[in-house]
């Protein structure tokens, strides 16, 4: 897929070259840093340096006091405590932060995660009915209720207790709760917006903890959820989140809990959890080895992590997770794991088998005439990998993009959007033919009945083709600065190290180096390039990695000049290290 380069303006240069001077970093690295609000050697310290003891309290959040106080009553009085949450990543981590934390010092707390196809999004009736008929005095939610104002209006109808914890942006109206905790509402002072679910539930504990006086110790080993929570639900790594993510990684590549241990050994791939759970030897050694290379980043909780969280709520239910989660046991959460990743394996395929079938239907509707967005429906596709579906779609055909299926006699559907292309905005204007729809710029969610689909797809093609613009037809490739070739050495890589943890907000620098030409070129397991670039008048010729690129070998053998951009990492083989660039794109003049 070709890319449009979006290159960085430079930043103000008087504050580039004061701030090179004052943390001794070239202009290049300086220039990153002030493109990205680090201004001076107090920020540059703040930013290269997270400390906890500057996570804000939680008491400025609005009506944290009420949900402490409340949190307290329930436990002098032994009133039994639901622990309510969504079913994706950060719903999931966030129960298992909020029930692990309370079940350890309290016996009548229990947690609830609701179906995903029988209850759908958020707080349900059947949740709100089965904390009453079950004795709970109070329910609290987690990454869920912002919105719910019936369900927690019913709850307390039936004489049940409501602590919304949530991070979406609320409606203009808030539910009736006793105490609504959400950074985004208008009211609220909180100093920090972009919470995950779970790091509000992580707020609520750590007030819990300095009203009761109890040793605040034990919310370190809380953070690898919090970690877990931030980078799969895609919120911004600044602010008090980086602190939060720095010190979860340290916990995940140190000593995570088992339920992650398990996850992680599962990511990697290189025994089956079977083979561990059979060799307590093997087992200790791998876990050994894991502490030992402390190499899990934002991108493996992405890729490797979450996935297989998510895969129980997507296909089966959500409660395995949780379960796994809070496992206190390696072999216990070793066997959960084998469940979760039978799941996960079964969403694998799914998935592949859905959009290999979508991608055919795109080609053969395209036959006829070309197409502005892509909107495809079919009655048997799994509901619980639509999403990623879409998403699959858009890279190879780059669209706005909506995956129907059938779901309880209605069409139902995820949307996925192209760079600054607002599909919310988009299908709102098909909203007469809708039942129901939520979401953002990026990505939403739908449902109408079947018979209205053709006119949908005949709709939303027309408001696309009427919005869409040649910017949105062409994915982004945002590079922070241009490079020559003997910039790029150890010390200039040991400070964009620390700049991690990347992710929105503080992605991952991508630099450019023009005008090069390839040497030494070998085509690495039929699709991806090695070879090293040289560039008139640098010393430094580095190897570069470019997967997916094989179809630019006969062009880079040729010695065309050409431009590249990539990322800067480090390999290690055989205990010798080496930095290399990974190849995001290519350009040839």
């Amino acid at each position: 897929m070709e890319f449009r380069w979006e290159i960085k303006s430079k930043a103000d240069q008087s504050t580039v070259q004061s701030l090179s001077s004052e943390i001794n970093v070239n202009p290049a690295l300086a220039n990153l840093l002030v493109n990205r609000n680090v201004n001076n050697f107090q920020e540059a310290k703040d930013f290269f340096r997270p400390d906890l003891d500057k996570i804000h309290s939680p008491f400025l959040m609005k009506d944290m006091d009420k949900a402490v106080e409340r949190l307290i009553r329930a436990i002098d009085h032994e009133e039994k405590i639901l622990v309510y949450g969504d079913y994706d990543v950060d719903g999931t981590t966030a129960v298992a932060l909020f029930y692990g934390f309370l079940n350890a010092v309290y016996p009548h707390v229990d947690f609830y995660i609701p179906d995903r196809y029988q209850e759908g999004y958020g707080v349900s009736e059947r949740g709100v009915h089965y904390a009453a008929e079950n004795d709970f005095k109070l329910i609290v939610s987690l990454d869920c209720g912002i919105k719910a104002l019936e369900k927690v209006a019913l709850a307390n109808s039936l004489g049940v207790d409501f602590i919304v914890c949530d991070h979406h942006t609320p409606g203009e109206e808030l539910p009736k709760a006793l105490a609504v905790l959400d950074p985004k509402r208008q009211d609220c002072e909180y100093p920090y917006k972009e919470l995950s679910g779970c790091g509000v539930g992580f707020k609520l504990i750590q007030a819990f903890t300095e009203k009761t006086g109890k040793n605040a110790s034990h919310l370190f080993g809380l953070l690898d959820l919090v970690a877990v929570s931030i980078a799969a639900d895609i919120v911004p790594i600044t602010g008090e989140n980086r602190i939060l993510a720095h010190y979860g990684l340290e916990r995940l590549n140190n000593n995570p809990r088992p339920g992650l241990m398990a996850l992680i050994l599962a990511g990697k791939g290189q025994r089956s959890l079977q083979e561990l759970l059979d060799n307590r030897q093997l087992l200790q050694r791998e876990m050994l080895q894991l502490k030992s290379d402390k190499d899990i980043e934002i991108s493996d909780i992405v890729f490797r992590i979450g996935p297989r969280i998510n895969a129980s709520g997507r296909l089966e239910h959500a409660k395995a997770s949780v379960e796994l989660l809070i496992s206190q046991d390696i072999h216990d959460a070793l066997r959960r794991a084998e469940v979760v990743e039978d799941v996960n394996s079964a969403r694998k395929n799914f998935d592949e088998n859905i959009t290999k079938e979508a991608i055919q239907m795109i080609e053969d509707r395209d036959q006829e005439k070309p197409f502005k967005s892509t909107v495809l429906y079919k009655e048997d596709w799994h509901k619980g990998v639509i999403g990623i579906v879409a998403s699959r779609c858009i890279e190879q055909y780059y669209r706005p993009t909506i995956i129907l299926t059938s779901s309880n006699n209605k069409a139902t559907g995820s949307a996925r959007s192209v760079y600054d292309f607002d599909i919310y905005e988009a299908i709102s204007e098909c909203s007469d033919l809708l039942e129901q729809f939520g979401g953002h710029k990026y990505a939403a969610g739908l449902t109408m009945e079947l018979d209205k689909v053709p006119a949908f797809q005949e709709r939303f093609e027309e408001v696309v083709t009427s919005r869409i613009a040649d910017i949105h037809k062409k994915p982004v490739l945002e590079v922070d600065d241009e490079l020559e070739l003997d910039q790029i050495n150890y010390k200039f890589y040991n400070i964009l190290r620390q700049m991690a943890p990347f992710g929105p907000g503080n992605t991952e620098p991508i630099f450019c180096a023009n005008q090069v030409y390839a040497q030494n070129i070998k085509v690495l397991k039929d699709k991806h390039l090695k070879f090293e670039i040289v560039q008139d008048g640098q010393v430094t010729s580095p190897v570069c990695i470019a997967f997916g690129f094989a179809t630019y070998y006969e062009m880079l053998r040729s010695k065309m000049r050409f431009n590249i951009a990539f990322e800067v990492r480090e390999n290690t083989f055989r205990n010798t290290s080496s930095l290399q660039l990974y190849v995001k794109d290519i350009k040839f003049d």
